[in-house]
């Protein structure tokens, strides 16, 4: 090894060691996924890297970070292990060097496709923490020449600290939506344990026995509600729910919302109003998850409405974006409130007494949407009402 690729050897270490202190310092998952593969491209000389994880229990690859990634539905992707170099690399747990991509029968050219780059040479290397195989990082097309056995050790290293971060950030988000879980469950548990206590007295009556069991249904339901609702949000922050890219029409996934919703608008007696133009250009995303996002929004603005009350949908397309808004008439929301509306279990408290919910559907929409490259805002005034309005890029390929 002649003095300069020893010294460049040395200096690419020395950027392995404190990239490793900076990690070892990030609890973010989505932060530290993406620092690994910008770390794994810059010490490998690659043009871009990604990591796959691997769920031992579903025997599934996850697509979950990518230095190219501009489509951030790609987060996600099912990968299968069967079939593709990543599965290979968690099957074997060894790191792998392909100087001819495109002719390898395992190479999956799913990922290639969506990113809009192809592979032609790839290094990749097992992440294992505990001995247990987590995930695969890849390194794809070397900018000069190939992909080298020095390069294979700076990844195995990089690989070898990235699974321990990966893992601890993982426990520590586990860890804090387990502990609001709990917190959580504490005011519904409690109440169905007093209604259990009043149905064992001998003296209750008819009238007593009809409000504890309505108390109970309600409980019940708030319960299903909340852990359906927190499963929804764990999976999006942990990246393992698949996002499935389509082109819709924006206007009749509009039209089938307010369709949907229009029983419940009359059990009301409020107003549903749809406007939008005839020629809303076709978007680019997960039509399901968007209706998702579009259905919380009108069903909180018919459970935030006043007495005979409006809401109003619209949407428009502005420069490089589709915007559709959710108006209500509603008491509206004080602005010391807004700004924690997306947070997770948080319920404003002019209405948490009268208005039952979860706390979490906000928090769920603003995954969704930010998957989608997208953001999610709120005006709102007391005593005039309150509109929501989601942002979505026209990435329209």
């Amino acid at each position: 090894m002649n003095d300069q690729v020893q010294a460049s050897l040395l200096e690419r270490y020395r950027r392995l060691a404190e990239i490793s202190r900076n990690l070892a310092s990030t609890v973010d998952l989505n932060i530290l996924l993406g620092r690994i593969t910008q770390a794994a491209a810059d010490l490998s000389s690659a043009e871009a890297a990604s990591i796959l994880l691997y769920d031992d229990n579903k025997k599934q690859l996850y697509f979950e970070s990518a230095t190219n990634l501009e489509e951030p539905l790609m987060r996600g992707l099912i990968v299968p292990v069967d079939g593709s170099i990543a599965g290979w690399i968690v099957t074997h747990k060894q790191p792998i060097i392909i100087d001819d991509t495109q002719n390898d029968p395992r190479h999956f050219a799913q990922v290639g496709k969506a990113t809009n780059i192809t592979t032609t040479s790839l290094l990749g290397v097992p992440l294992i923490a505990k001995d247990k195989v987590i995930g695969a990082l890849e390194a794809i097309n070397k900018h000069s020449g190939q992909f080298t056995k020095d390069d294979q050790e700076l990844l195995m290293d990089l690989g070898a600290q990235a699974a321990v971060a990966i893992e601890n950030a993982r426990l520590f988000q586990q860890s804090d939506l387990i502990a609001e879980m709990v917190h959580e469950l504490r005011t519904p548990l409690a109440s169905l344990r007093t209604a259990s206590h009043l149905l064992l007295r001998k003296n209750v009556t008819l009238e007593q026995y009809t409000n504890v069991v309505e108390i109970i249904d309600n409980e019940t339901t708030r319960l299903i509600d909340m852990t359906t609702s927190f499963l929804d949000l764990a999976r999006l922050e942990s990246g393992r729910i698949p996002f499935n890219s389509e082109l819709y029409d924006p206007g009749v996934l509009l039209q089938e919302c307010v369709e949907i919703m229009q029983t419940k608008v009359e059990e009301n007696s409020l107003h549903l109003k749809l406007e939008i133009p005839r020629d809303l250009p076709t978007i680019n995303g997960d039509r399901d998850k968007i209706k998702q996002v579009v259905l919380n929004l009108i069903s909180n603005a018919v459970n935030y409405n006043k007495p005979s009350g409006s809401i109003t949908v619209t949407a428009y397309s502005s420069l490089n974006e589709l915007v559709i808004s959710v108006n209500d008439t509603g008491p509206g929301i004080r602005q010391a409130e807004i700004a924690h509306l997306f947070e997770k279990f948080y319920r404003s408290q002019a209405t948490e007494k009268t208005v039952q919910g979860t706390g979490l559907g906000l928090a769920i929409c603003q995954k969704i949407v930010e998957a989608h490259n997208g953001r999610i805002n709120v005006q709102s005034e007391v005593g005039v009402g309150t509109t929501f309005s989601v942002h979505l890029p026209l990435n329209v390929n």
